[in-house]
């Protein structure tokens, strides 16, 4: 492909430091963005009712004065826990992260779409209509509150959860009926053992049904071993990049995913060569 791509990390797949360490590891390592899931970086109280202008002001102060974008403000929620209350808290706690996300100077919340366990695993019991149903309710929610603040809903579609293919994720853009709900786009999110042989057919329909909804793509790897999907350095493994990124909107943020420290460099010079 022969261009620099906009690459970046989930700030929390280095290690927990502080913030100004943070800042200087990921700059140092010539990368331009992160996803910021603050109660994973940092030992910071994300509960509803603690995040505020000013704690939002130093933290996003910190990565600007790096020339470093926070592309995702990271609030992993399961937006449809079997309990009512943890489901609020997990509801409320995203949409204080919505409220003073331009604050941190992002523009884009992220979290997956939950699990019809408290556990995040896999089921199939998350494919049927209900947990659907009741993930586009928790994601109108959420968009509503998103529209007054003039900030985007990243849903990160994978098989572990009910938005699991190109058409559900598809099915929620079109009911939720909102430009303010984009895609967080994890290529290897949409894989299993049974299927990646066909992940370009599958791919392939993302983009098509969706390509012009994605807002950021997250980089990772897998090869198989005894019949599962298990995490490989970023291309040491059978996902086909070349593929996506020729699929991909010039300077989109690319966040490299479930990355180790010691793999950014190689990582990087990958995607770069592809």
């Amino acid at each position: 492909m022969n261009r620099t791509l906009n690459i970046g990390i989930r700030a929390h797949d280095l290690p927990k430091q502080p913030l100004g360490s943070l800042v200087n590891d990921v700059a140092d390592r010539g990368l331009g963005s992160v996803q910021l899931a603050l109660n994973k970086s940092f030992d910071f109280d994300t509960r509803p009712g603690t995040l505020n202008p000013g704690m939002a002001h130093l933290v996003g102060t910190a990565f600007r004065r790096r020339d470093i974008q926070i592309s995702v403000l990271g609030c992993y929620a399961n937006i449809i826990h079997p309990d009512p209350d943890e489901r609020f808290s997990a509801l409320s706690r995203f949409k204080e992260h919505i409220r003073y996300s331009r604050d941190f100077g992002c523009g884009i919340v992220g979290t997956e779409t939950g699990n019809v366990n408290p556990d995040i695993i896999y089921t199939e019991e998350n494919f049927h209509e209900e947990p659907f149903q009741e993930v586009l309710s928790s994601v109108r929610e959420l968009v509503d509150e998103a529209e007054k603040f003039g900030v985007i809903v990243g849903i990160e579609p994978g098989v572990n959860h009910p938005i699991h293919s190109p058409r559900t994720m598809k099915r929620l853009l079109d009911e939720t009926r909102s430009n303010n709900l984009q895609v967080i786009f994890d290529p290897v999110n949409l894989l299993t053992a049974d299927n990646h042989e066909r992940q370009d057919k599958i791919l392939s329909e993302a983009f098509s049904l969706w390509g012009d909804r994605i807002a950021v793509i997250h980089a990772k790897d897998f090869t198989i071993d005894d019949g599962r999907i298990v995490p490989a350095p970023v291309g040491k493994g059978l996902m086909n990049y070349k593929f996506v990124l020729e699929h991909l909107s010039p300077h989109i943020n690319i966040i490299l995913d479930e990355t180790s420290p010691e793999h950014v460099e190689d990582a990087v010079r990958f995607l770069n060569s592809c």
